[in-house]
């Protein structure tokens, strides 16, 4: 089985260019969430940038349409032009059950094959207290964390979980993504527990998923 979590990050006002991308390639599952970005502004000034409210978009495509979906977000949305948006294909270990399997691949053949295990990139996923968020980075940053996006959420721990290793699971949380190079991910996954651990008001804890394709970083791709 070879199905891939399609992860984009796009400014809000694209939203539905790349939802009629995925309307055309006949995807079943998608998500759209909102965020902001973290770039510095010396980081917007080097590639004549504004700070924009950020969209992320996730959807379940087999590989076959992840192909698709990014030769179609390059050529009709320039994603991998800097300043256009991120997208990342995460490679999915398992799906409970078949009935849920055709769904996300609308009876699809998956063939025998399996996801590429060698990945150039990882995304750090940050869990933390809300308001945060700038301490998180400047840690990342410190390290050589180019800048990421912040999702609003809200713990949901039931009352024999209110607490984990001292963080507080049922209060206002922020969630930050990076994409960083594998070779990386160990240096800012430790500046940030070392900063702003569960020890700190930022209480953040942090875990990385890896990452088979990335277009939207091309200095990245450039590096790698």
């Amino acid at each position: 089985m070879e199905l891939y979590y399609i992860l984009a990050i796009i400014d809000r006002s694209r939203v539905k260019e790349l939802q009629d991308i995925c309307d055309e390639l006949e995807l079943s599952v998608v998500l759209t969430k909102l965020g902001k970005g973290t770039a510095t502004s010396e980081h917007l000034l080097l590639y004549d940038l504004q700070q924009t409210e950020k969209a992320v978009i996730g959807t379940i495509v087999t590989q076959s349409s992840m192909k698709q979906l990014m030769k179609a977000a390059k050529w009709k949305m320039y994603i991998d032009i800097p300043g256009n948006g991120i997208m990342m294909a995460i490679p999915i270990k398992s799906v409970n059950g078949g009935k849920n399997l055709a769904y996300f691949t609308d009876g699809q053949d998956l063939g025998g094959t399996v996801p590429d295990m060698n990945f150039k990139n990882e995304l750090i996923v940050v869990i933390l207290n809300e308001g945060h968020a700038d301490m998180v980075m400047d840690a990342a940053r410190s390290v050589g964390a180019t800048g990421g996006t912040i999702l609003h959420a809200k713990g949901t721990g039931g009352h024999k979980a209110e607490k984990f290793f001292g963080v507080s699971l049922a209060q206002e949380k922020d969630m930050i993504y990076i994409l960083a190079p594998s070779n990386n991910k160990s240096n800012i996954m430790k500046a940030i527990n070392q900063n702003c651990g569960t020890d700190t008001p930022a209480g953040a804890i942090c875990f990385s998923l890896p990452v088979s394709e990335v277009a939207g970083l091309r200095r990245l791709d450039d590096e790698a």
